[in-house]
């Protein structure tokens, strides 16, 4: 006979009221219907209890790179609509997550891959305003890291000038080399703006800005080709600022011989080293995909330069990154529930002197060869083991400092509160006659050996 479902299942009222009101009343056997609907609501209960203890992870960022980091953590992936923990998140949603407009306040139990305002550093225009603005700063306080020469110039933070030499243009806001192009003479400038203000091709309003700097035309040449290095960076808070380095970066080459002349200043395969645009050249390698370890470079600089020249030259490197960073803390929205890993670009002069191109705050996570998927996904798990701590929920009261045996591959570069406390300390022992003690490098600030200044 019909029986009535509220009838039988009286230890939970909640699934008793979600039941539609024509399944209420089946004609099943008493026993039959209890328990269905018990194995029913246990199945539920038991999920819930089991999700309750995961990571919950979304991104808009489609590559296996992320997913298969997310998948072995046993993470349970949900819609951005859903709760979520975790989010790797691209950087035009990530406008839409802090917009005063649209945005929500995060809880702690969520944090997400960029800082609100990430663009302080990683667009090229802001970048250079803010290391300026840094370095006058520095020039007030009467810090040795604004010393100039006698002709005036800085010796440290330093812009290269030079009126008669090739220039490079790029758009603020691009990647991948794209809408960049070479030119030797300031006045072409004024007929590549008087030529797209006149094309029909390009509306006003998808205009951008442009910033221009001088193109290092000596650069360091391996196999007579031009290269960079790619390297990462991650941020987990700019006040105090404790960032770290990977130690598995790569130099990216260009397919095709290195050569100033002026008749090649169009041929990008000569110039540009990104590999969205190496990788259409007849020349480029499918197998290496045109990359070269860090190790591999530091290994054939020792042997062709020598090992203290190659120390010196990488702690340039790492003194160019900290610097870079400190120049944009100040203005940085230090969001707790933010991190970030940056992809920083470098040159190397034929004197072995670095310049900083550009830092990218959403580095390529696509795979060119299967050693750049190793890479890349060994990069996204030792980020994540910094991030999230465990692979438990985050908690954003965390202090994010992890031990030492959770880094993996990267290293600490900069420690603002461990930088201050051996400062502090340094001063102290000084006063009281007592030696210092302490381990001892290379410092920018006199050039002598001293105490650490970012490890």
């Amino acid at each position: 006979m019909p029986i009535a479902f509220s009838s039988m299942v009286q230890y939970n009222s909640t699934v008793h009221n979600q039941i539609p009101r024509s399944i209420k009343s089946i004609p099943l056997p008493a026993s039959t219907f209890i328990e269905a609907v018990k194995k029913c609501f246990l199945q539920f209960y038991f999920l819930d209890r089991i999700m309750a203890g995961k990571v919950k992870w979304v991104t808009d960022i489609e590559k296996s790179v992320l997913i298969n980091n997310f998948e072995k953590r046993g993470w349970v992936q949900v819609s951005e609509n859903e709760d979520w923990n975790f989010y790797w998140m691209s950087v035009q949603t990530i406008r839409n997550v802090f917009s005063v407009e649209t945005g929500y306040r995060l809880s702690d139990d969520q944090i997400v891959n960029h800082f609100p305002n990430h663009y302080e550093l990683t667009r090229k225009d802001l970048m250079v305003k803010n290391i300026k603005r840094y370095r006058k700063e520095l020039e007030k306080e009467g810090s040795p890291l604004a010393e100039k020469d006698e002709n005036g110039k800085y010796l440290y933070l330093e812009f290269r000038k030079n009126p008669s030499s090739t220039w490079i243009m790029k758009p603020c806001g691009k990647a991948q080399g794209k809408g960049i192009f070479l030119i030797n003479k300031l006045s072409q400038i004024k007929k590549w703006s008087r030529d797209s203000k006149t094309s029909t091709f390009i509306s006003q309003s998808s205009k951008e800005a442009y910033v221009i700097s001088l193109y290092i035309n000596n650069p360091l040449l391996i196999g007579g080709k031009k290269f960079d290095l790619r390297l990462y960076v991650l941020v987990s808070t700019y006040r105090p600022l404790r960032c770290y380095m990977y130690k598995l970066g790569f130099c990216r080459f260009c397919t095709v011989k290195y050569t100033p002349s002026t008749s090649e200043l169009d041929n990008m395969f000569v110039h540009l080293t990104n590999v969205a645009i190496q990788k259409h050249g007849d020349d480029y390698n499918h197998i290496h995909g045109g990359k070269w370890t860090v190790s591999n470079l530091r290994l054939y600089l020792e042997s062709t330069r020598g090992k203290e020249v190659t120390n010196k030259l990488f702690d340039e490197i790492h003194w160019i990154i900290v610097q870079s960073l400190k120049a944009v803390a100040p203005v940085m929205n230090n969001d707790k529930h933010c991190f970030e890993c940056y992809g920083y670009d470098i040159i190397i002069d034929d004197k072995l002197k670095p310049w900083l191109i550009e830092v990218n705050a959403s580095p390529s996570l696509t795979s060119s060869t299967a050693n750049d998927r190793i890479l890349k996904y060994n990069l996204i798990n030792d980020t994540l083991n910094i991030a999230v701590p465990n692979g438990e929920i985050p908690d954003c009261k965390w202090n994010k400092s992890p031990p030492k045996e959770a880094l993996g591959h990267y290293e600490i570069l900069y420690d603002e509160e461990m930088a201050q406390s051996e400062v502090s300390d340094r001063d102290l022992r000084s006063r009281s006659g007592q030696s210092i003690g302490l381990k001892g490098t290379r410092t920018r600030e006199t050039g002598k050996s001293g105490p650490l200044t970012w490890k």
